[in-house]
C-alpha cells in the first residue's frame, strides 16, 4: 500500500512506543527544571543575592551546559542515547539536593554548576527523537519535544507555587526525588534508539568543542541557523531571568503567583508546539515559522515595558506572556528542526549538541547581561532598570528576526530530504 520504496510502513508510524517513552522521560525531566525557574530568584535572595548574583547563578548553569552539551551528544552518538540520559538525569537529582539543602549562597552556585554539567542532555533527547522519527515526521517529533517542554513549564511552576508555601527549599527536594524516579523509569522502560553497527563519525569525539563550532560554521546554512538560535535564546533568557523581578516590582507577585504565571506560559507553549506547530510546519515550512515567531517575540518584549499594575493591569500581563509563549513556541522548534534536517543521520547528536551549546552560551550571555542591566546604584531592581533590560532584549530579538528573514530569502527553498 506504501508506494515509496525508500520508506517502510513501520517507519512512517509517528506515535511509536519509543517516542512515547522518551516523551514521558523528557517531560518528567523538564518538570524538575520547571520547578526551579520561578523560585530561584526568590530563593537566592534569602541568602542576600543581588540581581547580578541571580544572573551569575543562571549563567553558570548554562556555562556548564555549553561545555558539556556536545560532550554528551558525542558520547550518545558513540555509546547510545539511553546510558547518557540515565547518567545525566541522576546528576540532575544530585544538583537539586545540593540546592534544597543549601545554607549559604555558595551552595546555590555549586548546586547549579552540578546541575549544569548534567543538564546538557537535551541534545541527547532531541537526537533520540531524530533516531525514532523519519525526516518527514521530524518536525512533528521536535514539536512533541517542545510540548514536553511546555508541559514541564505547566506542572513544574505550579508544583513550585504550591510547595513553596512550606518553604522555597521544599520544591527543590521534590524535584530531586522526581529525578531519581525518572532515572528508574528510563532504566527499565526506555529502549536504545541507535542501531547496532551504525558508526559515529570519529572526529565528533576527537575535535575540541570550540574547533567543532568553528568547523560547523563553514556550513553557511547551519551557521545562519545557529546564529539565529543564539540571538533568540539570548533575548528569551533575559526575559526569564528578569521575569520574577518584573512581576515583583510591577505587580507585587511572590513565588506562588509567579509560578502560576509560568504555568500559564507553559500551557500556551504546550498547546502551540504539541498541536499547532506540526500542522503549520507542514503548510508553510519551518523557515517561515521562524520568521513569524521571531517577529512576535520582538514585539511582545518591547510591549512588556509598557505594562504595570498601575497602567493596563493583569489582563495585559496575560496577553504579553501569551505572546512570549507563542513566539518562542514557533521559532524554537522551527530552528531545531531546520538544524536536524540539515544534519546527516550519523551526526544528529553532534550537530544538535552544537546547537544546544550555542543556546547554552546564549543562556550565559543573556542572564549576565540581564544582571548588569537590572542592577541600579543600590544593587537592587527598579522600574527603570527593568525597562532598559527589556528594551535591549527586544533589540536583540529584532536582529534575530532579520537573521530569520535572511535565511528565508537567501537559502535554498528546501532542506535535504
Amino acid at each position: 500500500m506504501n508506494s515509496d520504496p525508500n520508506t517502510s510502513a513501520p517507519e512512517e508510524k509517528f506515535f511509536t512506543t519509543p517516542l512515547i517513552i522518551i516523551f514521558v522521560t523528557v517531560l518528567i525531566d523538564l518538570i524538575g527544571f520547571g520547578i526551579v525557574i520561578p523560585l530561584l530568584t526568590f530563593y537566592a535572595e534569602e541568602y542576600n543575592a543581588t540581581p547580578l548574583d541571580v544572573g551569575l547563578i543562571m549563567g553558570v548553569y548554562s556555562l556548564m551546559q555549553f561545555v558539556f552539551a556536545p560532550v554528551w551528544g558525542g558520547l550518545s552518538d558513540r555509546f547510545g542515547r539511553r546510558p547518557i540520559l540515565f547518567i545525566t538525569i541522576l546528576g540532575s537529582a544530585v544538583g537539586y539536593l545540593v540546592l534544597g539543602f543549601a545554607t549559604a549562597l555558595w551552595m546555590i552556585y555549586f548546586g547549579r554548576i552540578l546541575a549544569g554539567i548534567t543538564g546538557g542532555n537535551l541534545s541527547t533527547a532531541q537526537a533520540y527523537i531524530a533516531d525514532v522519527t523519519t525526516r518527514q515526521n521530524r518536525a512533528r517529533g521536535m514539536g512533541l519535544f517542545g510540548m514536553a517542554f511546555g508541559l514541564g513549564f505547566i506542572l513544574g511552576p505550579a508544583i513550585a507555587g504550591v510547595l513553596s508555601q512550606w518553604g522555597n527549599h521544599v520544591p527543590l527536594l521534590f524535584a530531586a526525588g522526581l529525578s531519581v524516579a525518572n532515572a528508574a523509569f528510563l532504566y527499565f522502560y526506555l529502549p536504545e534508539s541507535r542501531r547496532l553497527g551504525q558508526p559515529a563519525p570519529p572526529a565528533a569525539t576527537k575535535v575540541s568543542r570550540l574547533a567543532n563550532l568553528v568547523t560547523t560554521f563553514k556550513d553557511a546554512r547551519f551557521a545562519t541557523i545557529t546564529l539565529d538560535y543564539f540571538l533568540l535564546v539570548t533575548a528569551f533568557s533575559m526575559m526569564t531571568t528578569s521575569f520574577a523581578y518584573f512581576t515583583l516590582v510591577n505587580f507585587e507577585f511572590g513565588t506562588e503567583k509567579t509560578g502560576y504565571l509560568f504555568t500559564f506560559v507553559g500551557f500556551i507553549a504546550a498547546l502551540m508546539q504539541g498541536l499547532v506547530f506540526g500542522k503549520l510546519a507542514t503548510r508553510i515550512g519551518e523557515a517561515k515559522l521562524a520568521v513569524l515567531g521571531c517577529a512576535i517575540l520582538a514585539g511582545t518584549l518591547f510591549a512588556t515595558t509598557l505594562i504595570s499594575n498601575q497602567s493596563v493591569g493583569l489582563i495585559a500581563l496575560l496577553i504579553i506572556t501569551a505572546g512570549l509563549a507563542i513566539g518562542n513556541s514557533l521559532a524554537t522548534p522551527a530552528l531545531s528542526t531546520l538544524a536536524s534536517r540539515n544534519a546527516g543521520d550519523a551526526e544528529q547528536g553532534r550537530m544538535l549538541g552544537i546547537l544546544q551549546s550555542a543556546a547554552s552560551l546564549a543562556r550565559v550571555v543573556g542572564p549576565l547581561l540581564c544582571g548588569v542591566l537590572l542592577t541600579n546604584v543600590a544593587s537592587t531592581v527598579d522600574g527603570e532598570t527593568l525597562r532598559r533590560t527589556y528594551w535591549v532584549a527586544a533589540a536583540i530579538m529584532f536582529v534575530s528576526l532579520l537573521t530569520s528573514i535572511y535565511f528565508l530569502r537567501y537559502s535554498r527553498d528546501e532542506l535535504p530530504s
